[in-house]
């Protein structure tokens, strides 16, 4: 039991930057990540941390995204620079308990939020 509130998204240009937040409260487990959804598509993999530490990305925001939790306060960032239209999408904030070695697969986590609206124009 638990839930997770997403905050800042908006609209950006490209280029730009943009860095979004996920507060958790009540029962989280100690790995979180980032999906997003692109208007018209399925929900696709951005980043995750585990409770180690170890980072994931997917290979479309390498270099651009960064993905970091501040555990004492139990709240998960995402980074994003280097902004590109195509980065246009419903952001939304995960939780769970995921040690997989590709993480970024939607069906393996427990918590959402309710996602971050984030618009990239040219």
């Amino acid at each position: 039991q638990g839930a997770l509130a997403e905050s800042g998204g908006g609209s950006a240009q490209a280029g730009g930057s943009l860095k979004l937040s996920c507060v958790a409260s009540g029962h989280i487990n100690d790995c979180m990540g980032w999906f997003r959804r692109v208007e018209g598509k399925e929900r696709e993999g951005v980043a995750s941390i585990d409770g180690d530490g170890t980072t994931t990305y997917a290979e479309f925001v390498k270099g651009r995204f960064t993905i970091s939790k501040d555990s004492a306060n139990n709240t998960l960032y995402l980074e994003m620079n280097n902004l590109k239209p195509e980065d246009t999408a419903m952001y939304y904030c995960v939780a769970g308990t995921v040690y997989e070695s590709n993480p970024l697969d939607p069906q393996l986590w427990s918590f959402w939020g309710q996602g971050t609206q984030v618009t990239v124009s040219s």
